[in-house]
This record gives C-alpha cells, structure tokens and sequence, in this order.
C-alpha cells in the first residue's frame, strides 16, 4: 500500500464536503452528474485536495487516445480482487473530475485513475502513482490537444525517472518513446490496427519501417522493443509464457488488446493473470459504450468513436452487411470543433450497409460519405433515422457528445 496518509486537513474536509454538496446540487438540477464543478470548488478551496485524496491510494492511471475508459473499469474490476477501489469510472478524466472521485474513495485501497492524455504529467505528478498505462496516441482533437508528437513530446519529459511502473504498448512507436525515459517498463504487444500517425520516427523524423508487426527506424535505430506480455488471438501470453484465455463480453480486438493490458498492470499488484481476466467477463458495458438498448421497438447498440482510430475499430466490430448503421457527429467543445478528421476515416469499409446520417454536423458527415461513394439518408433526428432503418439490430456510431444526446434520447 501507498501507506497511510494523515487524516485530511480541516480546509482540504471542508473542500470536499462543499465539492459534494455542489456536485449534489447539480444532480438535482439536471445538469449532470456534478463530479468535475464539484471538483472545481473543492480545488478552489484547496489546490492540495488531489494530492492529499491520493496519499493512502495505491494508483494506476490510464491514458491513451482510445480505449482508456474502458482499460480503467477493467483494471479496476481485476484489482478489487485484491482489496476496495475508487475510479473515474463515468470518464471524468481532468483534475476536476479526478479529484471528485477520490473524494468518494476514503475507505479504498487501490485509485485506478483515467487521465486525459494532455493531463497525464500534472496528474502523476500529484497522485505519486504506482503504475501508469499507456495505450496508444493518435490524432484527436487538434484544436484543443496538441498534434501526437508534442504529446508523446511531453508524456517523456514529464514521465523521466518516475518511480512507477509504467505498462506501455510495444507496437505504438509514440508510445514506445514517450515511456522510454522511465527507468521500469513492461511492454506489452497489444497491436496497433491505426497506424497513419506513426510513419515517421518520433525520436529522430525518419520513415518508420514496418515489416509485419515489427517496426524500426532505419536511420536512427530506434525499434520496437521486446514485449514480456502479449495479446495472443483468444488469449494473454504473459511473462512466463502461459496463455490464459481471454473471456469478455465486450466486443472487437481492441477490447481483448485493453483487457491484455489490464492483466500486465493487476500483476503489478500481485492479482495472477488467470483471477484478473475471470474477473473482466463481469463488464458487460463502460459508460454506455456497447450497450444494447430498446427504443421504438428495435435494437439499437450503441458504440463510441470520436477520432480516426476509434471509427476504424468500431467498424471491425460492427454486424456485417446489411445490418443498418446510424452515424451521429457533433462538434461541440468536448468533441473538438474542427471535423476535418473526417477526411481520415475509411467510410468505404460500410459499403453494403443501409446508412441513415444525424448529429449537428451531419452535412458535414454527408459530404464525407458522398466523396466515400456510400449510400445513405440524412435525417432529423434518431427518431426519424430508425423509422427509415430496415430490418435488424441497428448500429449507432457516434462521437462523444453526439454519444450522450442517444444516451438522453433513449433513456440509457
């Protein structure tokens, strides 16, 4: 354990207390959960507060570009295991949001923490983790976030020397630099279906050479380093060579990828392999992401994708042909306002299947389409694009606050 910390000073009680009471309020009002204003009153009150909620936590934190939400509650599922936890679990991933979740974790052992990617430093540097996972980072975001190099640029500066240990993907090249300052890694080869960020080197700007699922710079030398875990078809190769089958009930390789990572980081706690991926089969969805929900007499599932990488991992996952899909893009302040990454994603790969297009950039989205040579009808709303779907279970992509408006729409 991190070791018992002191009771919470009287000013960091009193933020807390106040954050719960305005996170509260907020509820009532509708207006959301309240976590991060909670958080942002408590912090006002006292810029400490995260640090102190951290002191008796042993803590992972998470982040990548995508899969974190869900690599977090599979952590968590595995580590309770081994004693009580207090996560992010809704995908409150900025010191706001952090710190209301640890206020709720008093009585918790083990804080398994998502971070944004341009909060991960701040966040490690005030939580004094035990581990950190790093997944992957693609292009996401740009006008808010900066371009994957300067990222990976600032995970190695502000990762050097720490004494966690961090549990990084072998087969991302950013990711493989950024975590190579840190003096304990454990790779794992999770794969990487994205490649287009990482063609050129990140150490020095050459051309990534990448002979099947092994890369190198043929100028620099940098290369994939050996992995000591490793995602095997079905199963999690870990450091000895057992293979112990992976049994989920969430969808697609990526999840398989997420939950082989997971098991690298419940090692690091002493959860075996075998108890920490029996214990994974227990989520059967994260934040709504992969539910299946009812609404006006058809199945909907509802599957999240908010950058390039994501859209091209969802559409691996989706039912073939001709099951109709439903694609919903917004481009509010929590998505990114800029859609030119539309442009990146391989539309082409729904071919065959009915399409029906809505969200507030849906013209946007359907110009993409047209460009794509997709058949498809742009609609209201979910209501109208559901009355023109045929038959069958219904797949619903959408990016991340287009996500929480189907969420309201159908009571999920």
């Amino acid at each position: 354990m991190a070791g018992n910390s002191d009771p919470l000073t009287p000013r960091a009680k009193i933020a807390v207390t106040a954050g719960k009471a305005v996170a509260a309020a907020s509820r009532a009002a509708g207006r959301g959960s309240g976590s991060v204003i909670g958080g942002r009153v408590a912090l006002k009150l006292d810029p400490d507060l995260l640090h102190r909620l951290a002191q008796h936590l042993d803590v992972t934190l998470v982040s990548a570009t995508n899969g974190k939400t869900t690599t977090t509650r599979l952590i968590a599922e595995a580590l309770k295991a081994a004693g009580p936890v207090v996560s992010n679990a809704l995908g409150a991933n900025m010191p706001a949001g952090i710190t209301s979740a640890l206020a709720g974790g008093a009585d918790s052992r083990y804080g398994v923490i998502e971070v944004d990617e341009k909060y991960l430093v701040g966040v490690a540097q005030a939580t004094d983790p035990k581990c950190i996972a790093l997944l992957n980072l693609s292009r996401d975001q740009l006008d808010r976030a900066a371009e994957t190099r300067m990222l990976a640029e600032n995970w190695r500066e502000g990762l050097a020397g720490t004494k966690a240990v961090v549990v990084a993907n072998a087969d991302d090249p950013l990711v493989v630099w950024a975590a190579s300052s840190s003096p304990n890694v454990i790779w794992v080869a999770a794969g990487q279906m994205w490649k287009d960020d990482a063609w050129s080197c990140p150490s020095c700007g050459g051309v990534m050479q990448r002979p099947g699922d092994d890369w190198f710079c043929g100028e620099c030398g940098f290369r994939r380093p050996t992995p000591s875990w490793a995602l095997s078809g079905d199963h999690v190769l870990d450091p000895h060579g057992s293979a112990w089958p992976i049994h989920l009930q969430l969808p697609g390789r990526a999840n398989k990828a997420n939950a082989a990572s997971s098991a690298a980081v419940a090692a690091v706690f002493g959860v075996p392999p075998q108890v920490a991926l029996e214990r994974m089969y227990q989520v059967q969805a994260v934040a709504g992401r992969y539910d299946v929900v009812q609404f006006q007499g058809r199945d909907l599932r509802l599957l999240l994708a908010k950058n390039p990488a994501g859209w091209l991992e969802t559409f691996s996952l989706i039912d073939p042909p001709p099951a109709p899909v439903i694609l919903s893009v917004n481009a509010r302040g929590a998505d990114g306002t800029d859609t030119s990454w539309l442009w990146d994603v391989d539309y082409t790969r729904l071919t065959g299947h009915p399409i029906c297009v809505i969200g507030d950039r849906k013209l946007d989205l359907a110009v993409r389409l047209e460009v794509a040579n997709q058949q498809f009808q742009v609609c209201e709303d979910l209501d109208q694009a559901v009355q023109l779907c045929p038959p069958g279970r219904i797949e619903v992509i959408a990016n991340y606050t287009a996500f929480q408006d189907l969420r309201r729409r159908v009571g999920n």
